[in-house]
């Protein structure tokens, strides 16, 4: 092997918190999906990706999640309680290059604010540092306070000179908009630190 050539390290298929279960999605879960937070106008409102119409677009997600899968070390994860396996949203991650990667979470109304995200969002910096991760990053609309709280606990800061013009295409006034980017490096020896 030369060293151009890096061996991937493939992230597990199902990762354990202290109360969540983060497992690879199948087919199986579309009309879970849709129903539990994907066709949701509320918990949509900020994302960065249409709410789905019917389940035919979760399907299209689930497509979308097997290829991220095939090509990249990891791909999406959807998040279920580990004391009944209910499914209660999403989480991931989404790479630009071998060591950069974008995350993000998404919980279905019932399910928020009792630290989930935030144990969701950890979940994921560690699974990072693990399979080589240098930079992650997660961007988030200025008026999102509960989610820019959770990355600042899980020591993500604003990066103002990465700040990207995004679509939120669920808010009235959908289209282009300024987005904070929230960036977390990590070191080689594994560590985290915050900005680049």
């Amino acid at each position: 092997m030369t060293k151009f050539m890096v061996a991937l390290v493939k992230a597990p298929d199902e990762i354990e918190t202290a109360r969540l279960i983060l497992r690879r999605p199948a087919m199986g879960d579309a009309a879970a999906i849709f129903a539990a937070y994907a066709g949701d106008p509320e918990v949509t409102r900020f994302l960065g990706w249409p709410r789905h119409r019917s389940v035919h677009d979760t399907r299209e997600f689930l497509r979308f999640s097997a290829r991220e899968w095939e090509r990249w070390p990891a791909g999406p994860y959807l998040i279920l309680m580990r004391h009944d396996r209910s499914l209660v949203g999403s989480t991931g991650l989404g790479f630009q290059s071998r060591d950069a990667a974008v995350t993000g979470y998404v919980l279905a109304r019932p399910a928020w604010g009792h630290g989930y995200a935030t144990e969701a969002l950890q979940a994921m910096v560690d699974l990072a540092r693990s399979i080589g991760v240098a930079r992650l990053f997660a961007l988030c609309h200025p008026d999102h306070r509960p989610s820019q709280r959770v990355l600042e606990k899980c020591g993500f800061i604003v990066d103002p000179a990465a700040a990207r013009v995004v679509e939120f295409p669920n808010l009235a006034a959908a289209g282009q908009q300024p987005a904070l980017c929230y960036v977390l490096a990590l070191d080689a020896g594994g560590t985290a630190r915050a900005g680049r």
